[in-house]
């Protein structure tokens, strides 16, 4: 653990605590260690020399995909389809298009408003080309406060046929698939080729995958993709890059409909290639204005949504959605599947100089045709029953399920058809030709790529300023009126917190059955390595460190001593004051059993650099978190501490550091067995941390990508958590030169900490010290406080 790893995400600081961890564990180890010692009374011996901390990361991936691997046959009990008309088939699925739209962060009221505003200046026309077939001109439309889509507007000469939404990849602009650009072949022009058969077509700028603006480049800059700079932010503030992009297409869609109701109703279509593809797939999975869907080159199972690139990664996705699910909510209306060639993704770019290298891992490929096509007859299968609903999927590709080039003709006319319109203009009009009335300028390409980032930059920003106002609203219910009353009005936030924020697994059911082993014989205090059982999948790792000097009969108040990023258990306990790990921790779990108190350090999740990342992308589909399984842990190792006879199981207290810290805002509010918290180095104006872009502290700047929690921003801050810990003891260790944030921060959130606690009645249970040092246990005011509040007398008291 160290403060520049998680803080700041330093790849040099990571491999050296890396190193620290483990010296500092083989140092515990030879330490003193007997081979014949016994294990601790009443467990099992522990045996051989393994990696406890590497295992565990693999319990955990096995643990998570086990869930991932059955979400399939567990949606249907999320759906309650009603097959016996349209009208009872539609109001039967609106409960999970609003569950859609609430995960998508589709929340925000859209701007009514006339047609998109024509783009020109005095001296550049808003017509960009005029084709024999139609217009094109530069135009944008207003979707919610500040916010707008741009694109380009192509308008059929005579009276359209129809209104189209075509959605470009993420990489091309609206120019290439519009003709007007090079980039992509012709036969791909869909944009071209459908206004061409006499669709009025409106083509959104997608936020692409380059990193040119992915920062504050009076802060520092990223190789984050665009998309992922806007995920990371939108993220925490209950909002999504989906999201913010359907809006886009649903507000085009809006004026559509306006124009619908004022004059000849014609069919309303969206069509998209690739990430545009995604977006068609969920926008008419949204709203069944649209009459009929064309998705090129996106449709595939989900399962292993894990992998690709994060700004995809949805919470909760997976418990309720595949692609056949979302496929479900476009149905009885057309969907056309068209399994195309998909532009191969690996990875954010490159790092440039003098960038950070902070974007997330994600592959994009092309999945078999053989996985596309089971998707698919996924779809039907939830059709099989007997009424008047059914599915119009149709499924293109070329000889032996090959893939065939995005924007086929028989993609389009199949599309065409579904949305009514005769398709004989389609086989007359021509592919649109390369040379273009008036081609873009790259720069002008830019700046409006440049203006749609910002835009969702300031509002995203927005939300987060204005997010203290909606917490107290959402808390509103909740009166501190007395700290015997507290529990009570605090319950329903603490089952929101787990069930929304963390996720809640079932508490373990199958026995501990403790394994140890000493591994250390100290002069105050003996040291056993702990290995218990969780569930069939998951263990849990620790080291106890039990006084000498217990009396039969005894019962003593334990502190759980917790490790922060990139550490083990030795870390804490090391008493090497030459190592880096005692610089920071100050083998604070030794020095409190030197105290008398009985210590466990814990292993928890956040080691092996982007491994255990990854294992929060593979949690988050089942609206998980690592911290759900760490809860769980927790609670198995809690139960066997106080079966042990010489523990006091109402006096056990936590103390962490770091991620440690993070830990000890996030457990003992949903495990109320801790008796009293301790969040060093931590402790924070959280949301502020997670979500601004003007402070080189801010989590969006790096590495650390598995620390994003969905509306984290309009829930629960830190004071929050601390609401929830409430009226147990709760302190904050904070050093005046630690990079975990500012004094400033820390101050504000903790005075409503205070607050709450003076208006229980009980303000010297909140207590803070700030210290003249860094990011390291200090070990001065938090001692006094363990002792006061476990009741265990000081030394020499």
């Amino acid at each position: 653990m160290n403060s520049s790893a998680f803080r700041f995400a330093s790849v040099g600081w990571q491999r050296a605590v890396r190193v620290v961890a483990w010296v500092g564990l083989v140092s515990v180890i030879l330490s003193a260690r007997a081979a014949d010692a016994p294990p601790l009374a009443g467990t099992s011996p522990l045996v051989g020399e393994r990696d406890f901390s590497t295992e565990m990361r693999a319990s955990f991936r096995r643990f998570f995909q086990t869930q991932i691997d059955a979400s399939i046959p567990t949606r249907p009990a999320r759906w309650a389809r009603d097959f016996s008309s349209r009208a009872a088939y539609e109001k039967s699925i609106e409960p999970n298009r609003e569950r859609l739209r609430t995960m998508t962060g589709i929340v925000d009221a859209r701007i009514k408003s006339g047609a998109p505003e024509l783009i020109a200046t005095v001296d550049r026309s808003d017509v960009v080309a005029d084709t024999t077939a139609y217009t094109v001109r530069s135009v944008r439309w207003p979707v919610f406060a500040g916010v707008w889509a741009e694109g380009l507007l192509l308008e059929p000469k005579g009276l359209p046929v129809a209104r189209v939404v075509s959605l470009p990849e993420a990489d091309q602009t609206p120019e290439m698939i519009a003709g007007l650009a090079p980039g992509v072949p012709r036969e791909s022009r869909f944009a071209a080729r459908l206004a061409a058969a006499g669709c009025q077509v409106l083509v959104p700028v997608l936020i692409n995958r380059s990193d040119e603006f992915s920062g504050n480049p009076d802060i520092l800059m990223t190789n984050e993709t665009h998309r992922e700079w806007i995920y990371r932010q939108a993220f925490e503030m209950g909002r999504h890059i989906i999201g913010y992009e359907v809006q886009k297409v649903l507000a085009a869609v809006d004026w559509f409909a306006q124009r619908n109701a004022s004059g000849p109703r014609l069919p309303v279509g969206v069509a998209g290639y690739g990430e545009g593809g995604l977006l068609a797939l969920y926008s008419g999975a949204i709203d069944p204005r649209i009459d009929a869907v064309l998705v090129s080159g996106y449709f595939d199972s989900r399962q292993g949504i894990a992998d690709e690139p994060i700004y995809r990664n949805i919470f909760g996705l997976l418990t309720e959605f595949g692609d056949a699910e979302l496929a479900s909510l476009v149905a009885p209306r057309p969907l056309v599947i068209e399994h195309s060639v998909v532009p191969t993704i690996d990875g954010p770019p490159a790092v440039r100089a003098p960038r950070r290298a902070s974007g997330a891992p994600g592959r994009i490929a092309t999945p078999p045709f053989e996985r596309v096509q089971r998707e698919s007859e996924r779809v039907r299968s939830f059709f099989s029953g007997p009424g008047k609903i059914a599915p119009t999927v149709t499924l293109i590709a070329g000889e032996r399920g090959s893939p065939v080039p995005f924007g086929s003709d028989r993609a389009l006319k199949t599309f065409l058809r579904d949305l009514g319109v005769d398709t004989a203009r389609f086989d007359r009009a021509v592919a649109p030709a390369d040379s273009v009335t008036r081609p873009s300028a790259e720069t002008a390409v830019t700046e409006r790529q440049r203006r749609q980032l910002d835009e969702l930059v300031t509002f995203t920003q927005s939300l987060m300023r204005v997010s203290s106002g909606v917490r107290e609203r959402y808390w509103a219910e909740a009166k501190p009126t007395s700290a015997a009353t507290w529990p009570a009005a605090a319950a329903k936030y603490r089952d929101a917190m787990w069930d929304n924020l963390v996720g809640r697994y079932p508490m373990p059911t199958i026995p501990p059955n403790a394994r140890t082993r000493q591994i250390a014989d100290k002069p105050k205090f003996i040291v056993y390595e702990v290995l218990l059982d969780v569930t069939p999948d998951v263990f849990a790792w620790g080291t106890l460190l039990v006084p000498k000097d217990l009396r039969p009969g005894e019962k003593r108040p334990v502190v759980v001593c917790q490790h922060g990023l990139e550490g083990v258990p030795a870390d804490v306990i090391t008493d090497d004051r030459a190592s880096p790990a005692f610089r920071i921790y100050q083998g604070f779990a030794t020095r409190l059993a030197e105290r008398g108190f009985i210590t466990y350090a814990p292993h928890n999740f956040y080691r092996g650099g982007n491994e255990f990342r990854q294992l929060q992308r593979l949690a988050h589909p089942m609206k998980k978190t690592l911290f759900a399984v760490t809860t769980v842990q927790h609670a198995q190792m809690l139960k066997w501490l106080s079966a042990l006879d010489f523990v006091d199981p109402k006096r056990i207290g936590f103390y962490g550091l770091s991620y440690g810290g993070n830990t000890a805002m996030r457990v003992p509010a949903l495990l109320e067995q801790y008796a009293c918290v301790i969040a060093s180095g931590d402790f924070n104006e959280w949301v502020l941390k997670n979500v601004t872009n003007e402070h080189v502290h801010s989590m969006i700047f790096h590495n650390v990508y598995e620390v994003f929690e969905f509306n984290l921003g309009h829930t629960f801050n830190h004071a929050e958590m601390a609401a929830l810990i409430a009226p147990r003891p709760f302190m904050v260790e904070r050093g005046h030169d630690d990079g975990v944030g500012r004094d400033e921060w820390v101050a504000a959130e903790f005075a409503k900490v205070r607050r709450l606690y003076a208006k229980l009645g009980i303000p010297e249970r909140a207590t803070i010290e700030f210290f003249n040092g860094p990011h390291q246990i200090h070990g001065v005011g938090t001692y006094e406080f363990l002792h006061r509040h476990l009741n265990w007398p000081e030394p020499g008291r």
